[in-house]
C-alpha cells in the first residue's frame, strides 16, 4: 500500500512528553508517547491510575493545569492541525466543534445551577449563530439520540434531579451536539451500575457508527475493552508499553503489565467457602423496612419504599453480599443496620440484641461493634489529619489513651500490608488503594463484630481492586469477622461472598449460597445483572501468557 492510499488519522500524537513539577516522584507525566486514532475507530487507552491516560486526554483538549503540567516536546495533530501550536482562541473554537470530551463524574462536570437543556444550549450559543428556536430543537433532538424519554422535562431538569446514567447521557449530548470528529471519553462508566454501564457503552458504539466519530476511550478495565475496542494502547508510568488490535492484545498480550491487568478482571466463578451452619449469627434482620416520606409545599405527599421486608443473616466468619443497582435499596439496608438512619419497622439483631428501635443515646456503646468502609477512599479520610490520627480517633473517643491507641494502630498496619512508619503521613501522600487499606485499618481498630463494606472497591483500578478484595477476605479469615459486602457488580461479589442477596426496588428478589446464585440464577433481574457485565463473552481466565 502506498503512503497516499493510507487512511489519515483523525488524531495523531507523536513523541509527546509532558513534564511534571520539580518536586514530583518522576520527571515526566507522559514520555515520548505516540498514539493515533483513525476515522470511525474506537481506541481504548488502558492503564492504572497514574499511568498517564488522563494527562494524554487533557493534553489533546488543551486542559492541562498551567505551571504544573507542561508539554515539552512532540506534536498533537487533529486532522493535520498541531494543537500545541494553535492560539488559545483557535483551541477554544476546536473544542466542541471538532473535538469533545466526556468526563468521568457528571455530577461534578455539570453546572448544578443550570438546567441540562441550558448547558447543552450554551455550547450552541458559543459555537453557532442559531436562533433560540433552532437551538431548542437541536437540544431536544440530541437528547432523543441519547435514548432519553420525556425530552422536554429532561431538558428543563437540573442535574441533581436525574439519575447517574441520565446525567452521563447529558454529558454525551453536550459533547456530540456539534458533531465533532473526535470524542474523548475519560472513564465515563466507572462509577455506574453494570446495567447502566452496558447502556452507555452500547450508546457510545452506536454514536461512533452513526456519526462516524473517532473515539479515544480511556479506561482501566479490560472488561470494557473487550466490549467496545477496535484497538488498544496500554500505558504504564507515562509510557506506552503495548498496542495493537483489541482481539490480539486481549488473547495474546506481550507485556507482563498487560497480562496482570487482564488477569485482574474478576470472573463469575464463586470463590466462596462451604457455610459453617453452627457458627454464631452475628447479624440478622427480620422484615426490615425503610420508607421515606417526601412532602412538598404545593405537591402531594409521596412515600418512597426504599427497603421492604428485608430478611438477612450473617454468621461469624462469613461474608454476605448485597447486590443491586443504584436505587435498589442495598445502601439503605446497610445504613439501617449501622443505625446511621432509623428503620421504619422491622428488627435488626446484633447477636441477640435488637438495635432497630434503640435510641441514638443508647447506641453509642454498640457503635464500635459495627464499622463501615465507604466507597471513596479520597473522601473517607480527613485531608488535614495524619492517617495515624484518623485510625486512632475512634479508640480515643471510647476512652483509650493516645499512646495505647497508637500502639494498636502500629500492630494493625502489617495486617493491611502497610508499613507502620507511614502513620505520620497525610492522605494525599497515598494512592487510592493504600487509602482504602488505611480505611480498613481504621475499621478494624475498633475490634468490631461486623464490618460493612459499602462499594468499597468500585472506585479503584481493577488491579488494586483485586488486591483490596484479597485483603478483605484475608482479614475476615484471620479475625473471624462477619462482613456485609455491598456492590453493584456480581463479578466482584463472586470473589469474596459466601451468600448473596440480590435487591431490586427495595426488595430481596434472590437469596442463597453464592455458588448456587452464580451457577443457576433464578430471578430474571439477577440474570440481567450477569448479562450486563462488560466483556461477559470473553474468557479472561484463559488468556495466553506465552512470550
Amino acid at each position: 500500500m502506498t503512503d497516499e492510499s493510507k487512511i489519515q488519522p483523525i488524531l495523531e500524537i507523536k513523541n509527546l512528553t509532558v513534564d511534571l513539577p520539580n518536586d514530583s516522584d518522576r520527571i515526566h507525566a507522559i514520555e515520548e508517547i505516540s498514539i493515533y486514532v483513525d476515522p470511525c475507530e474506537i481506541l481504548c487507552l488502558v492503564g492504572e491510575s497514574g499511568s498517564g491516560k488522563s494527562v494524554t486526554a487533557f493534553s489533546v483538549m488543551g486542559l492541562l493545569p498551567k505551571d504544573q503540567l507542561t508539554p515539552s516536546s512532540g506534536t498533537i495533530d487533529l486532522m493535520g492541525e498541531n494543537l500545541l501550536e494553535v492560539s488559545a482562541k483557535r483551541l477554544r473554537e476546536l473544542r466542541g466543534a471538532r473535538m469533545s470530551m466526556i468526563f468521568q463524574e457528571p455530577m461534578t462536570a455539570l453546572n448544578p445551577t443550570m438546567t441540562c437543556g441550558d448547558q447543552i444550549n450554551e455550547v450552541l450559543v458559543t459555537h453557532t449563530s442559531m436562533n433560540y428556536a433552532m437551538r431548542r430543537a437541536k437540544v431536544i433532538n440530541i437528547l432523543g439520540q441519547m435514548q432519553l424519554t420525556d425530552l422536554s422535562s429532561i431538558a428543563d431538569s437540573y442535574p441533581h434531579q436525574l439519575s447517574g446514567g441520565q446525567r452521563q447521557r447529558i454529558m454525551i449530548a453536550m459533547a456530540l451536539v456539534l458533531d465533532p470528529v473526535l470524542l474523548i471519553a475519560d472513564e465515563p462508566t466507572t462509577a455506574l451500575d453494570v446495567t447502566t454501564q452496558e447502556q452507555i457503552l452500547r450508546l457510545i458504539k452506536e454514536i461512533q457508527h452513526n456519526h462516524e466519530t473517532a473515539v479515544l476511550f480511556i479506561t482501566h478495565d479490560f472488561g470494557v475493552v473487550a466490549e467496545i475496542a477496535d484497538r488498544v494502547v496500554v500505558m504504564q508510568a507515562g509510557r506506552v508499553i503495548e498496542q495493537g488490535p483489541a482481539k490480539l492484545v486481549l488473547k495474546q498480550p506481550n507485556s507482563p503489565y498487560t497480562k496482570m491487568l487482564i488477569s485482574s478482571v474478576p470472573n463469575f466463578v464463586s470463590h466462596c467457602r462451604p457455610l459453617t451452619k453452627n457458627a454464631p449469627i452475628v447479624l440478622a434482620t427480620k422484615n426490615l423496612c425503610k420508607t421515606y416520606v417526601r412532602r412538598g409545599l404545593f405537591q402531594k405527599t409521596r412515600e418512597i419504599r426504599a427497603a421492604h421486608s428485608v430478611n438477612l443473616e450473617i454468621r461469624r466468619g462469613a461474608t454476605l453480599g448485597i447486590v443491586g443497582e443504584s436505587g435498589s435499596g442495598k445502601s439503605t439496608v446497610a445504613r439501617c443496620i449501622a443505625r446511621l438512619i432509623d428503620p421504619t419497622s422491622g428488627h435488626i439483631y446484633l447477636e441477640s440484641y435488637d438495635i432497630a428501635q434503640v435510641s441514638q443515646n443508647s447506641l453509642r456503646a454498640l457503635r464500635s461493634r459495627v464499622q463501615i468502609i465507604f466507597q471513596d477512599p479520597y473522601r473517607s479520610l480527613n485531608p488535614r489529619r495524619t492517617v495515624g490520627a484518623s485510625i486512632i480517633e475512634g479508640l480515643v473517643n471510647y476512652g483509650m489513651s493516645k499512646k495505647e491507641a497508637y500502639n494498636r494502630a502500629c500492630l494493625l498496619m502489617p495486617l493491611v500490608r502497610i508499613d507502620p512508619d507511614v502513620l505520620n503521613r497525610f492522605p494525599h501522600q497515598f494512592s487510592g488503594g493504600q487509602r482504602q487499606r488505611i480505611c480498613i485499618a481504621r475499621a478494624l481498630a475498633m475490634e468490631p463484630d461486623l464490618i460493612i463494606a459499602d462499594e468499597a472497591v468500585s472506585a479503584l483500578d481493577v488491579s488494586v481492586q483485586s488486591q483490596v478484595l484479597e485483603l478483605l477476605d484475608d482479614v475476615r479469615r484471620r479475625l473471624n469477622l462477619a462482613v456485609l459486602f455491598i456492590t453493584h457488580d456480581l463479578r466482584v461479589a463472586a470473589q469474596v461472598c459466601d451468600t448473596v442477596a440480590v435487591m431490586h426496588r427495595g426488595e430481596v428478589v434472590e437469596y442463597g449460597e453464592a455458588t448456587r446464585v452464580f451457577d443457576n440464577p433464578q430471578h430474571e433481574y439477577t440474570r440481567a445483572l450477569f448479562a450486563a457485565a462488560p466483556g461477559r463473552g470473553f474468557d479472561f481466565a484463559n488468556v495466553s501468557i506465552s512470550t
